[in-house]
């Protein structure tokens, strides 16, 4: 007979099973385990694809496809838009969560959230306005504006968040060691930065191999906008394939290279104390140009895209609003984001749940290789999915569930990094509780832990359906006959010049990413304590 403890003040048996030990998963380990394995396996099609076709090409044919001067061409296009843009990415999403942050500059509530609204613009829809601004743009230079206006929040979230809550007391010690402002920042603030800058490089970097519509809209050849012409032209031939090899393996470059700038270095507050509020720098005659540059940056970012948005929804009149044309783009659009965002939600709780409950070097690799895989762009996703359908179950091609599913690996890192962290905060102990009341471990999961991460599962699950509102190019390789998203119409009426007809569209998606942009924004803050 197994003896029972009272804790001290209590009255009554407790838990027969023992302290320290792991509550038992919804379905046991080792349920939980396969269908995290089925899901890695899944998730490792589009790797899997590549390889083989690679393989299959032949090396004397691979060869004379990757060795040619087109690729040259596209990889200096590629190379050349990343080394300028990533750059000025960092300095203005550093340079803007810095003045909101740490500065006395005015608004800067405001600011805050006007630094982080561009996100609410898809890439496609930013180059879209600029050609009407500017009928005559195109080329590096155009790519480079409007990659910078539509990806610099995504430095700017994160380094804002890591400055809020960095100890004011590593300054404070700078300057008792003599160092003026400026020099402080470039020597003890900016490697407190290392993580967001790396991480929000890598976000940026791996937005532009991935953008299509951005760039086919300014005719600025890129490797995706070239795999999309290949597989138009010859429904995926091999020339595609290779293409679509050369840019995974770019991709993978670009995730070494985050793991090895991201470094072991560990940046976290270790002390007694409340941490201390940061005293602002005053800007006093840099107020004004500050305000200005901000300004400016929003106007262009955020302001122009709007406003050109709303002319051309001005000069087509009532027409363009017809129900039949745009309602049932706005529900497909809405259905599939619930349906993917739903999705991706529940597959990744699986690998969450190993991830917390059970860590080890098996869940990471699982973890690692849904990483990898959302890396590739859209394109390369749907091409392998298009390829694996046809050849080996021809009934799933171009079916709903085959586009869900492209989304669910697409999305997949968006709803697992908010699980496993509402996961985490979900005591394990009050689980055991639960079972050892005599609750099955799938009650106790649900009435408990499911319950406690269903915040973090929300936001999740929120920005999921941001990302498939603005996906592209795997809608338009994998939708079934007759889908209509607002992206697809907005892509089909903007090629053909249509920019009237367009303008709803973008509207719309705009209007339905402002709210999920606004809770990625409330996130970064509330993870920094704010």
């Amino acid at each position: 007979m197994t003896k029972t403890l009272a804790a001290p003040g209590t009255t009554g048996s407790t838990t027969t099973a023992g302290r320290g030990k792991r509550p038992r998963p919804p379905f046991g380990v080792s349920v939980v385990a396969i269908l995290a394995v089925l899901i890695a396996l899944v998730a490792l099609i589009p790797l899997g694809y590549v390889a083989v076709m690679t393989v299959a090409t032949g090396w004397d044919t691979a060869v004379s496809l990757v060795f040619r001067a087109r690729v040259g061409e596209l990889l200096l296009n590629t190379v050349l838009l990343m080394v300028v843009t990533v750059p000025l990415c960092l300095v203005l999403g550093v340079g803007g969560a810095w003045l909101v942050e740490r500065t006395t500059l005015k608004g800067h509530k405001w600011w805050a959230v006007l630094l982080a609204a561009p996100l609410a613009i898809p890439a496609f829809v930013n180059s879209y306005a600029w050609v009407s601004a500017v009928p005559s743009m195109g080329g590096l230079w155009s790519g480079v504006l409007i990659a910078t206006l539509s990806y610099f929040p995504l430095v700017y979230i994160p380094a804002a968040a890591t400055l809020s809550r960095l100890d004011p007391a590593i300054e404070q010690s700078a300057a008792s060691l003599g160092l003026g402002a400026w020099r402080a920042f470039f020597r003890v603030v900016l490697p407190q930065l290392r993580i967001a800058m790396t991480g929000g490089a890598l976000l940026v970097s791996l937005h532009l191999l991935a953008e299509y519509g951005a760039f086919a809209m300014i005719r600025f050849d890129t490797f995706t906008t070239a795999i999309m012409v290949q597989y138009q032209s010859t429904f995926n031939g091999t020339a595609g394939n290779m293409l679509a090899s050369v840019l995974v393996f770019f991709c993978l470059i670009l995730l070494v290279m985050e793991v090895r700038g991201r470094g072991t270095a560990r940046y976290a507050r270790v002390g007694s104390g409340a941490q201390a509020r940061a005293l602002r720098l005053p800007l006093r005659a840099y107020q004004l140009p500050a305000q200005l540059s901000l300004l400016v940056l929003t106007a262009l970012a955020f302001g122009l895209p709007l406003t050109f948005v709303l002319r051309w929804i001005y000069a087509g009149g009532p027409d363009i609003w017809s129900a039949d044309e745009f309602l049932p783009s706005l529900l497909q659009t809405l259905g599939y984001g619930v349906a993917g965002a739903a999705a991706t939600t529940v597959v990744a709780f699986p690998m969450a749940y190993l991830a917390v409950r059970r860590p080890s070097l098996f869940s990471k690799a699982l973890e690692l290789s849904n990483y990898v895989t959302s890396s590739m762009p859209g394109i390369v996703v749907g091409l392998a999915f298009v390829t694996v359908s046809i050849r080996m179950a021809p009934n799933l091609y171009q079916t709903t569930g085959l586009l869900v599913a492209a989304y669910v690996l697409l999305f997949l890192p968006r709803a697992l990094v908010n699980i496993r962290s509402g996961l985490a905060q979900a005591p394990k102990e009050l689980d055991e509780a639960a079972q050892a009341l005599g609750k099955p471990p799938l009650l106790a999961f649900i009435r408990v832990t499911l319950r406690l991460t269903a915040p973090a599962a929300a936001g999740g699950a929120a920005l999921v359906f941001l990302g498939i509102v603005n996906e592209l190019t795997a809608t338009l390789l994998l939708s079934p006959n007759g889908t209509r998203t607002l992206a697809t119409e907005f892509w089909s009426k903007s090629s053909e010049i249509d920019y009237a007809g367009a303008a709803p569209y973008a509207l719309l998606m705009i209007l339905i990413s402002a709210p999920m942009t606004y809770l990625l924004f409330q996130q970064s803050k509330k993870a920094a304590g704010q």
